[in-house]
């Protein structure tokens, strides 16, 4: 093997560090451990780099565009260049805004907020509630299911060809699936809704993190997505894209900042001009760290290379599921089978299990951290289980008995900070609590 050969395995097998990585949590059975942390999906930790060019920051910390002082200045000029830094890690186009939200939800519900009179939604059922839920003022289209990439396409198809063609239209979909991980086909979806009139916004909350996103490439007319997913987790999100709707929508808050002018009338009252650029829609004081730390996160991964760490993404997901393969009480859950590509996330049953419980035995008996229940995506893993996605329930769903059909799931997810030694633990921990249950059945 050439030297150079080496360096790329070793560049490949080596973890970015994040925060947390020392960590060590105490164990049921004595003793401590070092915490696994194996759910990226929900939040992700700190990448280091973030944490060090924000404490960098923070001595500077001052007011953004409110101030004519030094540390006002450069907090300002710090903002705007987060901007331009997000703006390039998207691959945003001449004229598309970059807005600073709290999150993935704030964004789209900040886009539902501006939607046109009269606009039609349409929403697959897959959808993480934070896409399935913010449209509550426009006419909705639920789609169901589909089972291959191709089939959303044609589902799509399908429910845009009967659209009224005289009403505006919005086609809301995720670019990788926080249930399943699997990766959907966004550009053909956005060629689709193009091509019926419709515009596309993309929910890449779990896709950002661990492949390069391009409003330009992909054609979409938004992207969104939450900075606690891609390692900056200090409270600010994106949305990021075309400019019309945003530039005639009300402010999706009233305050300072959004406001350009303000004047008092003789009757009492008061006359506004507004911001027609991000600021309209970005009132009050604005989260600069958030926003450094995102555009932080994002030098960080496009300088990593995200070729090299899908490389070694795809490694630790072949480990978990050819480490678990002959366990026939673990079923992963899939929509578009068990070959589709994928980020790193899974979720899976244990037959005999209640997920929450197992959930619990990973935490306490082994030091490893993964999410159980319906992960705020009630219809998809209904659907998964092969329940009806229609009955209600909640995200704490509980597991079932040997033979019933399970009500939850098991989720573990991975990042670029994973350390192999917290997946080959996994695996290992779902082997030995899998056996110890045959064993006492026996």
């Amino acid at each position: 093997m050439s030297v150079s050969t080496v360096a790329a395995d070793r560049s490949v097998r080596a973890p970015l560090p994040v925060l947390g990585r020392d960590v060590t949590v105490p164990l049921v059975t004595g003793g401590e451990v070092t915490y696994a942390a194996l759910d990226y999906a929900a939040s992700a930790p700190a990448l280091q780099r973030v944490w060090d060019d924000v404490a960098a920051y923070v001595p500077y910390y001052g007011s953004v565009h409110r101030g004519a002082g030094y540390l006002s200045q450069l907090s300002t000029d710090l903002f705007e260049n987060a901007r331009r830094t997000v703006a390039e890690f998207l691959g945003c186009r001449a004229g598309d805004q970059v807005v600073f939200t709290r999150s993935t939800t704030d964004s789209l519900n900040l886009l539902a907020a501006a939607l046109p009179d009269g606009c039609e939604v349409f929403v697959f059922e897959t959808e993480h509630h934070a896409s399935l839920l913010p449209w509550r003022g426009a006419r909705v289209t639920c789609l169901d299911a589909p089972r291959s990439p191709r089939q959303a396409v044609r589902t799509l198809e399908r429910a845009l060809a009967g659209r009224d063609p005289h009403r505006p239209a919005l086609v809301c979909v995720t670019g990788a699936s926080n249930v399943t991980g699997e990766l959907w086909p966004v550009r053909e979806l956005a060629a689709a809704a193009h091509a019926h009139g419709a515009r596309i916004v993309l929910d890449a909350a779990q896709l950002a993190p661990h492949h390069p996103v391009s409003v330009r490439d992909l054609d979409v007319d938004w992207v969104a997505f939450s900075g606690h997913k891609l390692y900056a987790p200090f409270g600010s999100g994106v949305l990021a894209g075309r400019a019309d709707w945003l530039r005639a929508a009300e402010p999706y808050l009233a305050g300072g900042g959004a406001s350009r002018t303000v004047t008092r009338r003789a009757d009492g009252g008061v006359d506004v001009e507004w911001h027609e650029g991000a600021a309209r829609h970005e009132a009050g004081s604005p989260n600069v760290i958030g926003a450094h730390a995102i555009a932080s996160a994002c030098k960080a991964l496009t300088e990593a290379g995200f070729d090299t760490l899908a490389a070694r993404e795809q490694r630790l997901i072949r480990a978990v599921r050819e480490g678990l393969a002959d366990v026939p009480e673990v079923r992963f859950l899939s929509l578009f089978g068990d070959d589709a590509p994928r980020v790193g996330v899974l979720s899976f049953v244990v037959e005999g299990w209640n997920s929450s419980h197992f959930a619990a035995a990973l935490s306490a008996e082994y030091g490893i951290g993964v999410r159980d229940g319906l992960f705020c995506a009630h219809p998809l893993v209904r659907t998964l289980l092969g329940g009806d996605p229609q009955v209600q329930g909640d995200c704490g769903a509980l597991g079932a008995a040997p033979g019933e059909r399970p009500l939850s799931a098991i989720r573990v997810s991975f990042g670029v900070g994973t350390p192999d030694e917290h997946v080959e633990r996994f695996v290992r921990a779902v082997r030995e609590l899998v056996q110890d249950t045959s064993t006492r059945r026996g």
